[in-house]
């Protein structure tokens, strides 16, 4: 019974590229450019709302191989991971639910139309193409409709120009690990392009817990394998008109172990299941700026289709299968040198063919205003109208304003926004009549209100970068099984509020030094009781030393507290789970400017623990390769 618990959904179950990029310890200076925040390039420094910016040279410097490596340690989110590579991952943003985050790949909405929360899998994602991910925190519905209550995730692939460049790489190492991948990209005249192939394989790692098998039975390693092809390609027409298509394609295949439910409590299967895999995203622009820069405007059209057949040793296999067509228009109109204005329409249609028939349509439009008052005074304030066929409108809305004084090198800031998110159809109209469980097609969407408060202080002459930010969000309407426990109904309250803070420093010119820290309080206002799966505290340390101009070492620690889980198959649905602390080290070596080798050791303190509980983290590994470019 592929169906979500309260609260967890996880438990018992282009936009434009940035004119600039800037890691995330960057963050308050001048030249760091974002995009998520306000839909157009702003200045980082001029944008109130918590942003994270992680650039590709630090997913390089980490060698981060998928994207909850490249999201784990970012403050206000927990990644939690139903195992190794492959295993299912979801995160939960400021402590709100695992299906309130927004995942944007090159301005395409990837969350599966087909999944129970409509939730989309950071595990399936591999890291190759990706140029930066921006992390926007807070509820964001006021530009993006839908599911944005905790925040929006959007990952920007890269882009070619110039000669043609190539590059492979290969590396192995622990758990039977052979990695490979290749791109290519550059530009000839007014075509540009990129085009990438990468190939993950994980062939052993250890999942199931020994102390849940058992007496001498053997445990059964998990193995996946992952095949990743992308393009983006762009063709300037005139100086002022632009045509764009990016498109990805990702075939995975996961064996892992289920869980026998014959007896009470369940025991993990000795046979194991598998899980196949097949997402394609695409997305075509047109791009025109015209009376000369005081009108930009895009035009797209998107499609996306997820296929996922599951086969367990006690059935018949499992299809799901869903779809998503968006029309979307956006127009930047400059009022003022200081004034713009940002309109968008879209128009999307989200559909399942199985395990049942059903579609949803919605109409959107927006609008925002952003202002500078001088120097020093920056703000935006978005409002948007969501009308979905199922159950009407939705008026959303964003207002942002922060001041900066220069002299000091201060930032201070604020945020207050609404956010929501639409039942998902198989919410509506997947029955499960063998569990006595039926979809409820009157559903009416989950809402909050959020806000937040803080500072950024520069110092040292740059080198020094600290801040705080205060938040808190009302969520209702949440979406729980009813009393009786026989279908959906809009019955759940919850509150979280906390703190982020961050200190980056840089000593000397070859070495950056950062420390975040996440303190999160999430609570269901129903019951009374902390919510599943969100530790409240979160600490993040990061290293990158750039040791000679050809060796660069990077270490990264990262800390969980103790948080409220239920064990694997929620016999005993609540209880404390113990915290951890893990090491990963990563070192990078240019033996010429074209051939580099690599090598990482990811837990190196071989710490074992359980996130979620029942499913192993992997313990100490070692990886190794090397890189050619050309």
């Amino acid at each position: 019974m592929r169906k979500a618990s309260f609260l967890s959904i996880a438990a018992p179950f282009a936009l434009a590229v940035s004119a600039g990029a800037a890691s995330a310890a960057d963050e308050g200076t001048a030249d760091t450019v974002v995009v998520t925040a306000t839909r157009i390039p702003t200045p980082e420094v001029e944008v109130a709302s918590s942003i994270t910016v992680i650039t590709a040279d630090e997913i390089a410097a980490k060698q981060s191989q998928t994207l909850p490596d490249v999201l784990k340690d970012v403050p206000g989110l927990n990644l939690v991971q139903s195992g190794g590579p492959g295993g299912q991952a979801t995160l939960f943003m400021r402590g709100t639910n695992s299906n309130h985050t927004k995942v944007l790949v090159d301005g395409i909405d990837v969350g599966d139309p087909s999944s129970t929360g409509g939730a989309f899998d950071f595990g399936q994602f591999l890291t190759q193409d990706i140029q930066k991910v921006e992390v926007l925190r807070g509820p964001q519905s006021g530009l993006y409709g839908s599911d944005a209550i905790g925040g929006v995730i959007n990952i920007i692939t890269r882009s070619g120009s110039g000669p043609a460049q190539f590059s492979a790489s290969a590396q192995g190492g622990s758990f039977n690990t052979f990695n490979q991948a290749g791109a290519v990209s550059g530009s000839v005249d007014r075509f540009h392009y990129s085009a990438n192939l990468e190939h993950f394989h994980s062939g052993t790692t250890p999942v199931t817990p020994l102390n849940l098998l058992a007496p001498g039975e053997r445990r059964n390693d998990d193995y996946y394998d992952n095949l990743t092809a992308s393009t983006k390609l762009g063709l300037d027409l005139t100086q002022h008109l632009d045509l764009g298509l990016v498109a990805r394609y990702t075939d995975t295949h996961l064996r892992l172990t289920g869980d026998d439910f014959s007896t009470f409590p369940s025991t993990p299967d000795a046979q194991q299941s598998a899980n196949n895999t097949r997402q394609y995203y695409t997305r075509g622009t047109g791009h025109l700026v015209a009376f000369d820069g005081a009108l930009d405007q895009t035009v797209g059209v998107a499609y996306s289709n997820v296929k996922s057949l599951d086969f367990s040793p006690h059935g018949a296999p499992i299809d799901y299968s869903g779809e998503r067509v968006k029309l979307d228009w956006q127009g930047n109109v400059r009022l003022a040198n200081d004034e713009t204005l940002v309109l968008g329409a879209e128009h999307q249609r989200d559909e399942i063919r199985v395990p049942v028939s059903a579609s949803t349509t919605i109409d959107s439009g927006y609008a925002e205003l952003q202002s500078a008052f001088g120097d020093h005074i920056f703000n935006t304030l978005s409002v948007r109208y969501d009308d979905n066929d199922r159950f009407g409108g939705k008026v959303t809305y964003r207002i942002a304003p922060d001041y900066l004084i220069r002299s000091t090198g201060t930032k201070l800031k604020a945020s207050l926004g609404t956010g929501f998110k639409a039942p998902t159809l198989d919410e509506m109209f997947h029955d499960y009549p063998d569990f006595g469980f039926f979809a409820n097609p009157n559903l009416k969407p989950e809402s909050s209100v959020g806000y937040d408060v803080g500072f950024e202080q520069t110092g040292l002459g740059g080198a020094l970068n600290f801040g705080v930010t205060w938040f808190r969000n009302s969520v209702r309407n949440l979406i729980a099984d009813n009393a009786a426990f026989t279908s959906y109904a809009n019955v759940g309250r919850a509150v979280t509020d906390g703190v982020e803070s961050f200190v980056a420093w840089q000593p000397v010119k070859t070495l950056t030094l950062r420390a975040d820290y996440t303190f999160t309080e999430a609570n269901d206002e129903i019951l009374h009781q902390e919510l599943l799966r969100r530790p409240k505290h979160k600490i993040s340390l990061n290293a990158a030393w750039q040791a000679n101009t050809h060796l660069s070492l990077n270490a990264t620690v990262l800390a969980l507290s103790s948080w409220i889980d239920g064990n694997r198959d929620f016999s005993i649905p609540r209880f404390e789970a113990p915290g951890y602390t893990t090491v990963d080290v990563a070192a990078n070596y240019d033996i010429t400017s074209r051939l580099a080798i690599f090598g990482r050791v990811n837990n190196l303190l071989d710490r074992r623990y359980e996130n979620p509980t029942g499913f192993l983290q992997p313990g100490r590994g070692a990886f190794a390769g090397m890189k050619l470019k050309l």
